[in-house]
């Protein structure tokens, strides 16, 4: 089992930023390729961005390209999502997912942990 806890949320203006981080327990954490997924009032789950194990591999939806960057500290058991740029669209909850498969991992049925969730308000 690992557990997932975020962090970092809130309210922004558009053009603002927000740090989101997720600290993981239990087992080990180099174990698992780490993605964030967001959903909005009304819409599914959607992919953000994934990081592979080893730090060398990410991946981003093409809505979030050039202002999102994902990123791990493996000796920290950490793995954070920054926001520039930040756009009404973009208001959701985010989850912080783990899973234990290989390949590259983009949709939500892959992942088997899951973080509560932490809530991001863009303001126009």
């Amino acid at each position: 089992q690992v557990q997932l806890v975020e962090s970092g949320g809130g309210m922004v203006q558009t053009g603002g930023s927000l740090r989101l981080s997720c600290s993981a327990s239990g087992r080990t954490f180099t174990n698992y390729y780490m993605g964030w997924f967001r959903q909005a009032p009304g819409k599914e789950r959607e992919f953000v961005a994934a990081i592979s194990r080893n730090r060398l591999n990410t991946d981003y939806a093409d809505s979030v390209k050039g202002r999102f960057t994902i990123s791990r500290e493996n000796a920290k058991n950490a793995v954070f999502l920054q926001m520039n740029n930040l756009k009404p669209e973009d208001t959701a909850t985010y989850y912080c997912a783990a899973t234990g498969r290989l390949g590259t991992l983009l949709t939500p049925e892959l992942y088997d942990y899951w973080g509560q969730g932490t809530q991001v308000t863009v303001s126009s």
